[in-house]
């Protein structure tokens, strides 16, 4: 191939490539994607860490940690205190010092305990039972909540509902609750020392009862302190904490206490099971390895269907071994070497037994081995003969006649 054939099939070539990125930037378009990540580092196994960061920007101390008693700074007089756990965890003492804690001033917010068949024992000396806090029932129906200037929203879905004992709460969300942009109480929520309102609410909190349902959040008045108690925590958690209804429940959530003091974070590790990390996200590992095991196993695998019969044992039988020997000669047309093989033996017990005979040639040969066997002197010619080798029939013949000369001799 000539120079100029060369230059023209690369100016081919390299017109084929520019008509290909041509086409591919007129047909495709450069667009940004936002991908969730899954969390890592502290925010995988602490639930509350969007919520102390949030509070951190917001210029309110926050810290975090996974028991009261873990080796932090111990609340103060006006701090508040949220514990994402179940308050049913508590020791005799723990409950002794939160609830003084709370009535020298302090915020305390806590949940009601996840639902379960089996039914709880009742504690005296438990948190919720000082409070007067007796979950109910299955997980009930979601809250509405109604956000000015927002979407409404559903809360508590999956929460354990609960009725006060002897209590009137100071705030209080049953049905729907209503939030205003700037903080605003909760509605349906008033002074609880006005005796008219306390009247209301002692009316309510009977008509509930009557109705069999529950709280999802209550606001109690305790010495000097408050005591928030909600069915679940699910709105202050890393994932649902990113809605600005969330947002500003939150901060009416951590109102009494907001700009007085510190706020503790006590969480739970929540880490997944080591089987669980593995099965999620280590499919990346184990699903090739899982393949490469099914490849492997399969290129073993002689044969599918049922079992093969035991072959049959070793064994030593002459006679078979004889007629396996004769049968392939015969398949491939060596037939003439087992005639001669039983004519040489004819022959060899002809000499044993008349040497005269066996010495004889032509017709006085034929006409001694006749007289010796007592068979036509035509037959013991024709079985003499060797026959042709494709004539089974005469083959056949031959060597009968040939083995029943031999054994009459």
């Amino acid at each position: 191939m000539g120079w100029p054939a060369r230059v023209g099939f690369g100016l081919l070539a390299a017109l084929a490539v520019g008509l290909g990125v041509a086409w591919f930037l007129h047909t495709h378009e450069r667009v940004e994607d936002t991908v969730q990540l899954p969390p890592r580092g502290e925010a995988a196994y602490n639930p509350l860490y969007a919520l102390r960061e949030s509070l951190r920007a917001a210029g309110v101390p926050a810290e975090s940690r996974r028991r009261l008693d873990g080796g932090g700074r111990a609340p103060g007089v006006r701090d508040t205190v949220l514990m994402i756990g179940d308050p049913g965890t508590a020791s005799p003492g723990e409950v002794q010092r939160l609830l003084d804690w709370v009535e020298a001033g302090g915020h305390l917010v806590v949940r009601t305990p996840p639902w379960t068949r089996r039914t709880r024992e009742a504690r005296p000396w438990g948190l919720l039972e000082q409070l007067g806090v007796r979950p109910i029932g299955a997980p009930g129906a979601c809250a509405p909540l109604h956000i000015v200037g927002q979407p409404d929203h559903v809360e508590f879905c999956g929460g354990h509902r609960f009725v006060l004992d002897g209590r009137t709460p100071e705030l209080a969300w049953d049905t729907v609750a209503r939030v205003e942009p700037g903080g605003a109480p909760v509605d349906g929520s008033r002074d609880a020392d006005d005796p008219q309102t306390r009247a209301i609410l002692d009316r309510v909190e009977q008509r509930r009862r009557a109705r069999n349902e529950g709280l999802v959040y209550a606001r109690l008045v305790h010495g000097a302190g408050r005591v928030d108690v909600l069915a679940d925590f699910d709105v202050l958690t890393n994932a649902e904490l990113r809605e600005p209804a969330h947002h500003r429940l939150a901060r009416q959530i951590l109102a009494p206490n907001w700009g007085h003091g510190t706020m503790h974070l006590i969480y739970a590790a929540s880490v997944p099971p080591l089987w669980w990390l593995i099965l999620t996200r280590g499919w990346m590992a184990w699903g090739p390895l899982l393949l490469a095991l099914a490849a492997w196993l399969w290129m073993r695998t002689q044969r599918f269907g049922s079992l093969l019969p035991s072959p049959p044992g070793a064994r030593r039988a002459l006679l078979e071994h004889v007629r396996a020997s004769g049968d392939h000669l015969v398949r491939y047309g060596r037939a003439s070497l087992l005639y001669d093989a039983v004519r040489a033996a004819f022959y060899d017990r002809l000499r044993r037994r008349d040497p005269l005979a066996a010495a004889l040639e032509g017709d006085a040969g034929i006409e001694a081995i006749a007289a010796r066997t007592g068979l036509p002197p035509r037959d013991v010619r024709q079985a003499l003969q060797p026959p042709r080798s494709d004539d089974a029939t005469a083959f056949r013949q031959r060597i009968a006649r040939l083995i029943q000369m031999r054994r009459r001799l």
